[in-house]
């Protein structure tokens, strides 16, 4: 008999590039530019939040990258 109460598959893929080290001064991931709450959160985030995160990581690789552009 199926279980009703398993949750849905997540459609939302994670964006762990497999280059996990957080940088002191920003606290974001070096390769996918989440936080270290964020990474250790993704697991149990509804998709509408993990949408949330890809919002914000869109935001901060424009930041990073005008930052580069100013060195």
């Amino acid at each position: 008999m199926p279980s009703a109460s398993r949750p849905p598959p997540r459609t939302v893929r994670s964006p762990c590039v497999s280059i996990c080290r957080i940088v002191a001064q920003t606290g974001y991931c070096e390769g996918c530019l989440r936080t270290i709450d964020e990474i250790a959160n993704w697991g149990t985030m509804s998709d509408a939040q993990r949408h949330e995160i890809w919002s914000a990581l869109r935001v901060r690789r424009a930041e990073a990258a005008r930052a580069l552009a100013q060195r």
